[in-house]
């Protein structure tokens, strides 16, 4: 997956994860900016857990981004406070 999917999936992901907290979060941008990190996250995760990698924009893959994403959003949250 291209550099540029990435960053297309991180963005929606951090979106809906942003959405699916019930808006709570940093802010938009920040959010985006998590949820990117949050993809690469989920995809890690789901690589040392022996599932398929991330392959692409696809309901697996974003479902995966938007885990990771709510993943780094909380721990961001609980950090912060």
């Amino acid at each position: 997956m291209g550099l540029v999917s990435w960053i297309v999936l991180g963005l929606i992901a951090g979106y809906l994860a942003h959405r699916l907290m019930g808006n709570r979060g940093q802010g938009f941008l920040m959010n985006t900016v998590l949820g990117v990190l949050g993809a690469v996250v989920g995809g890690e995760i789901m690589t040392q857990l022996g599932r398929h990698e991330v392959t692409g924009l696809n309901i697996y893959s974003m479902a995966v981004a938007v885990g990771g994403a709510i993943i780094v959003l909380a721990i961001v949250q609980a950090v912060r406070r």
